[in-house]
């Protein structure tokens, strides 16, 4: 599954994949953190249908309140798959701890500047793939008119 903001997809607004590379779309959610629904760290909260779909161990990772940052966050994200990130979920959810906690929130900014780095590597691969294509699909049609490659 391509990310939306990776491969350029017209729903998202210019400079958007920067705001959705960078976190910062998820500042609104300070506002769950400062009435106390949210965490700064904790697993990422999934709407009802989604809960539905876990399997009942799938559901130990919501036994730590919901936060704005993980361990999944800082161990790869994209380049984990679902069931990685519900055993970070649940390894945090056993290991509350403060010391946790800081240790989560100093090393997502580098996992942002590498988040950044990955969408924008995407972004360009994806940006060749469509001008080869392209270039492809034009050379065809000039030289005889009929096919597309």
């Amino acid at each position: 599954m391509a990310k939306m903001d990776a491969r350029r997809d017209a729903r998202v607004i210019p400079g958007g994949w920067l705001l959705r590379a960078s976190g910062l779309d998820e500042l609104p959610q300070l506002i769950n953190v400062l009435r106390g629904e949210m965490s700064l760290v904790g697993p990422r909260p999934c709407v009802p249908y989604e809960y539905e779909k876990f399997l009942p161990w799938q559901r130990e990772r919501f036994h730590a309140m919901p936060g704005l940052t993980g361990l999944w966050q800082i161990s790869g994200k994209n380049r984990t798959t679902f069931e990685e990130m519900v055993r970070l979920d649940i390894h945090y959810a056993q290991s509350l701890s403060w010391w946790l906690d800081l240790k989560i929130i100093l090393l997502t900014i580098p996992a942002l500047v590498l988040q950044i780095s990955d969408t924008t590597r995407a972004r360009k691969s994806s940006n060749q793939s469509t001008s080869n294509y392209s270039a492809g699909v034009r050379a065809t049609i000039a030289g005889d008119g009929l096919r597309e490659s």
